[in-house]
């Protein structure tokens, strides 16, 4: 089977998964209440309005797993999804950053919940950061992703909300976003641009989730 075919069936896997049970498992506003470590954890992190709830619910087919919001930074918990039963990987839905209205003990905490799960996690097999792909990386988005190579977590960046834009932009923000990630120790080389909307790039994360479940 050649590189090719191995890919197909890899995505294929994936949909399959996907397409069967996901639950939601707990929300652990601390570490002590982290679920037990029994399957490989992909975490999602972005600013509070980047669509990761939509994005979260586009990859599971499902509309109200991830609840959005318009509040910014409301949630403040790590929430676990189970995909699988049993769980053949659980996706953890970490709390948005981007701080404009958030008061400063509310963004210490986060700081301080974020980088812990992140440092003690054997679990963990990658975090996936998302980025609005309308406004590119911003300078929180930056912070984030040192705090991940200081970490030494392995993460993977995703454009989000490819539909709002046009194809030509897109393509330069990828551009853009590529160059700056490759200043990155921790990061994945390979960029995967989406759209929650219309589904564009949803098979391609699907497939480097179970990718990066199984490494």
């Amino acid at each position: 089977m050649d590189e090719a075919d191995d890919r197909e069936e890899l995505t294929e896997r994936a949909r399959k998964l996907f397409s069967g049970p996901v639950d939601f498992l707990k929300s652990a506003p601390s570490l002590k209440f982290l679920p037990d470590p029994e399957a490989p954890e992909i975490a999602f992190a972005g600013r509070s309005n980047v669509g990761k709830s939509s994005l979260l619910n586009a990859l599971t087919n499902r509309k109200g797993l991830a609840r959005t919001s318009n509040t910014p930074g409301r949630t403040q918990e790590l929430n676990f999804f189970d995909v699988g039963r049993p769980p053949e990987i659980r996706l953890v839905d970490m709390p948005g950053y981007g701080f404009a209205e958030a008061p400063k003990d509310l963004v210490k905490r986060w700081r301080f919940l974020v980088n812990d799960f992140l440092r003690g996690r054997a679990v963990l097999r990658r975090s996936f950061v998302l980025v609005d792909s309308r406004h590119g990386l911003k300078p929180v988005d930056l912070e984030i992703m040192e705090m991940l190579d200081d970490a030494a977590v392995n993460y993977q960046l995703v454009l989000t909300k490819g539909d709002k834009i046009k194809p030509t932009a897109l393509a330069e923000v990828l551009k853009q976003t590529a160059e700056q990630s490759a200043k990155h120790p921790a990061a994945h080389p390979h960029l995967i641009a989406t759209s929650s909307e219309t589904g564009d790039g949803i098979a391609e994360l699907r497939t480097a989730i179970l990718e990066a479940a199984m490494s």
